[in-house]
């Protein structure tokens, strides 16, 4: 007989009852204990595999609940909707029903995301989910169509980056929780922008992680660097895989979350005959014909693997698309000289092209920093199925003062990072205030209440930097100044070379949106070539090459000399990076010609970008 599974948590009905399910398999009782408007205790009935139930009468939405396996103590529900008093306190019973006015909302075509990775915290003062709502006119004109929502999923204390969630159901209380997070997804929808959110299935947070005082739903046959590996294979392991395959539609179906970006999957283990991404795959596709609108899967990987977006049911992950780090990686240590030691097998304008042609940069060669060879090759994959970025908050947060690439490097290389990034054949990606040049860090920062765990965090996060040579200590994630320091700096985003930047962003997302050729993601459409250590090219064509592109880089600080072969006809100048627009006041500007023809001679201006325009 096949194992049944349910859907947990506490399901509010229209008759005013309340439906309450939780997964216990090796416990023997379940007591369920409203505490709130009336105290009341009910004993729950357990079935053959393991899940208890209770239909209870007169429960509103708001009601305050714990649940108590085998006598041992009140716990919060594992599938809690609503965490009001934090991680420690009781769940709440949540009525989903909202006045959405997106009807005819259908999603950004992917082939069109302008993707900006933001954390509610620190995106304003307030740091909640409704004071960004204000920000979306300013960033739907800047051409952002989507956010990507770092995890929400209930955290202890007010200020995390969120990947020490604890509760996959329930919205962070400080942020605004669910009925603040489904005005903000109404909004963004209303302004004709998406919502991307960042979710954590491979291990959980430690302080207030209650699961296994209710179940198996951890490992000890693998480990993950954070934490217990979850059971997705194991004993027992059919309640848990469906508590996680059922999160993904449930973002999807009451918070009309348009796409998930998942954490970290190889840290996620399962030799199951059929895997946790068959079956996520399988519900998200019986939702996506219910719902009749579309749903990405993006994931975080560090395996190199195209594997990763190979359909499911194929052997593969079944995902929409990946992260591309080697993107970063390439493009990072040719801008800034002093971040090469940290990225030991990067460093060649080669290996910046293989990033443009092929995707993967390591993909099957010997890699030091690994000490094996490592990686496929994803030449064979378009391009829209990456994700690509010069910034997000793993590579700023993770540097010991968090450091974003405007304090790193010059104005003139911060416009190269950026068109590099908008001119590439991939999804892109901005973090948040990288439009404008944001100088403030990005800081990491928790907010426990155990005093152990924060010891451990700062222990922790020194050993960290330790390992990678830092020669200071990184500021203590537990104080709550860490956290202010990282907000963004919303009034210099007009001013001076602020303002600049964010007109440089918009005229690159604008060339992206009006150039056919840069709407083709097809691996036959891209060429790229190194211009010895100092730049290199990046061509473009459109499907029926009625368009090309020439994107010409210099990195360096020299002019490089650059005669195009033989093209059909001349080539128009549509930007140039050191026109007087472009320019700050103490920088020199450069005129260029106005068009470009085979065996005409072109002095490329140091640190610039050109592009010219064929058809």
């Amino acid at each position: 007989m096949d194992a049944i599974t349910k859907p947990v948590g506490a399901f509010y009905q229209t008759d005013s009852s309340c439906h309450f399910c939780v997964w216990a398999p090796e416990k023997e009782s379940m007591m369920l204990r409203l505490v709130q408007p009336v105290e009341r205790e009910l004993k729950m009935k357990k079935d053959a595999w393991g899940y208890f139930t209770a239909e209870v009468a007169e429960v509103a939405p708001g009601a305050l609940y714990f649940l108590n396996p085998d006598n041992e103590g009140d716990f919060p529900d594992p599938a809690s909707f609503n965490q009001p008093e934090g991680v420690h306190g009781p769940s709440q019973v949540v009525d989903h029903t909202f006045n959405w006015t997106d009807g005819s909302w259908e999603g950004v075509p992917r082939q069109e995301l302008i993707i900006y990775e933001l954390h509610v915290g620190t995106f304003t003062p307030e740091g909640t989910f409704e004071a960004i709502i204000p920000r979306l006119p300013e960033l739907k004109e800047t051409g952002i169509n989507a956010l990507e929502i770092m995890p929400v999923a209930q955290f202890p204390g007010n200020r995390n980056w969120g990947y020490d969630g604890v509760f996959p159901f329930a919205v962070q209380n400080t942020y605004g929780g669910p009925e603040g997070l489904k005005k903000l997804v109404n909004a963004c929808h209303a302004h004709g922008i998406g919502v991307l959110l960042d979710v954590v299935y491979n291990h959980l947070g430690p302080e207030g992680n209650y699961l296994e005082k209710f179940g198996p739903y951890f490992t000890d046959k693998y480990k993950t660097p954070w934490g217990k590996a979850i059971n997705y294979d194991g004993a027992y392991s059919d309640g848990v895989r469906s508590y996680i395959s059922d999160n993904p539609v449930y973002w999807f179906r009451h918070f009309h979350i348009d796409g998930l970006r998942l954490d970290a999957i190889h840290t996620i283990f399962d030799q199951s005959a059929e895997t946790i991404w068959e079956l996520i795959n399988s519900k998200i596709a019986q939702a996506i014909e219910e719902l009749q609108r579309p749903f990405f899967l993006i994931a975080e990987s560090d395996l190199n693997s195209p594997r990763v977006v190979q359909e499911a049911l194929s052997g593969g992950f079944g995902f929409s698309m990946q992260w591309l780090d080697d993107f970063h990686h390439a493009l990072y240590v040719l801008l800034d000289e002093k971040g090469r030691p940290l990225y030991e097998d990067f460093g060649k304008m080669e290996q910046l092209a293989k990033a443009y042609t092929d995707g993967f940069v390591h993909s099957g060669e010997y890699v030091r920093f690994r000490k094996k060879t490592f990686g496929a090759s994803s030449s064979h994959l378009p391009g829209d199925q990456f994700v690509a970025f010069v910034q997000n908050h793993d590579q700023v947060g993770n540097r010991v003062s968090g450091e974003r690439l405007s304090v790193l490097v010059d104005f003139e290389r911060l416009k190269l990072a950026a068109a590099a990034l908008l001119l590439s054949p991939y999804i892109p990606m901005l973090f948040m205030g990288e439009e404008y040049g944001e100088e403030a860090p990005f800081l990491y920062f928790v907010s426990h209440s155990d005093k152990d765990l924060i010891r451990a965090v700062r222990e922790g996060r020194k050993k960290e930097f330790e390992d990678f040579k830092w020669e200071k200590e990184p500021p203590d994630p537990q104080r709550e100044q860490t956290f202010e320091q990282s907000k963004l700096n919303w009034d210099k985003r007009q001013k001076g070379k602020n303002g600049q930047l964010l007109q440089w962003h918009q005229n690159l997302i604008s060339l992206r949106r009006n150039r056919i050729a840069l709407q083709n993601y097809s691996k036959e459409s891209i060429k790229a070539q190194p211009l010895g250590q100092q730049g290199f090219i990046l061509s473009r064509h459109s499907k029926n090459k009625e368009q090309q592109l020439l994107c010409l880089f210099n990195l360096s600080d020299d002019e490089i000399k650059y005669s195009p072969a033989a093209t059909p006809e001349k080539y128009k100048l549509v930007l140039n990076s050191k026109d007087e627009r472009w320019v700050q006041q103490k920088e020199k500007a450069y005129q260029v010609p106005t068009h470009l023809a085979a065996g005409e001679t072109l002095y490329l201006p140091p640190v610039s970008v050109l592009v010219f325009a064929c058809g």
